[in-house]
């Protein structure tokens, strides 16, 4: 599904003077760069990072007004004391970090490390800053969640035999599914904020470089030299999803071929993560899984 007339770069972002945005794992590859140019536009933005020296590092490469606060989405105890601490209204939050096909783990809570980083701690955040966030979330998936299929009954890879692929596909599918239930749950509380979700394509940023498998390591150090584009092309859907007039459930990624690289347009996703059914049951389980729900204030009347 093509919609877009421009070829849309972070040069065409609007002024976003006296906005406030969130990114989670904004020290590095597509997250910084978005802050970067977030901040360039004028947003006063938080970085939301694991390592706090490490985000200030990067805070020091931004010009513009930038906040530090530490943020482990491995640790729900950490989650609930970021969303503790926050005051004021939250324009936009954008759930970028994540971790891809690492060996098998488990978050301080237990979850499967892929599924705990990049969608239930996510999930609890997003829920718990819900009431400050007046414009949008932009919660990041992968052309991966088409090969990811989501197991309710194991959900936490407990039984079934370990693939990291497989994994990181169904912590995708995840996100874009709750991105889909988010927006369907804003929708019938008659909220004015909007759920959308966006994917980088093919992107060369440092998300490849922790598999612990030297032949993967290899692979995909070949492709982000011959296939991917560069960070800041792959922030460019994260830029447009968070900055643009686009309807709430939207998303967003590259118009190239296999949308592995180009600009930032409006993009199809796999049948599964378009199941209805489906999102509500995985939301439902990630309640029950983080002790963390919808608002109450904004639960439909």
């Amino acid at each position: 599904m093509s919609v877009a007339t421009t070829r849309w770069t972070a040069s065409d972002l609007p002024s976003l003077a006296g906005r406030t945005v969130v990114i989670t794992g904004a020290n590095s590859g597509l997250g910084l760069v978005a802050a970067r140019e977030l901040a360039r536009v004028g947003s006063r933005v938080v970085l939301a990072v694991r390592d706090p020296d490490r985000g200030a590092a990067a805070a020091a490469t931004i010009y513009g007004k930038t906040e530090v606060r530490p943020l482990d989405l491995g640790n729900l105890e950490s989650v609930r004391r970021f969303a503790d601490g926050w005051s004021g209204e939250i324009d936009v939050l954008i759930n970028n970090a994540g971790i891809m096909m690492v060996p098998l783990g488990r978050t301080a809570d237990g979850f499967e490390s892929q599924l705990g980083v990049n969608h239930f701690g996510h999930f609890a955040l997003t829920n718990l800053l819900l009431p400050h966030i007046t414009d949008r979330v932009v919660t990041v998936s992968s052309q991966a969640h088409r090969r990811g299929a989501i197991d309710l009954d194991d959900l936490n890879w407990e039984r079934r035999p370990y693939d990291r692929s497989g994994a990181y596909g169904q912590s995708k599918l995840a996100n874009l599914l709750f991105g889909l239930e988010l927006h369907r749950r804003l929708q019938a509380a008659g909220s004015p904020v909007r759920s959308v979700n966006a994917h980088p394509g093919y992107a060369a940023t440092n998300l490849q470089s922790h598999s612990g498998d030297r032949i993967l390591h290899f692979t995909m150090a070949i492709a982000n030299r011959l296939v991917a584009q560069s960070a800041k092309a792959g922030a460019r859907p994260l830029l447009y999803a968070a900055s643009q007039d686009i309807p709430s459930g939207s998303y967003v990624g590259p118009d190239g071929p296999y949308q592995w690289r180009g600009y930032p347009d409006l993009v199809d996703r796999s049948a599964a993560a378009q199941d209805m059914t489906l999102a509500e049951r995985v939301w439902d389980v990630s309640e029950k899984s983080t002790g963390v729900a919808f608002p109450e204030e904004l639960q439909a009347r």
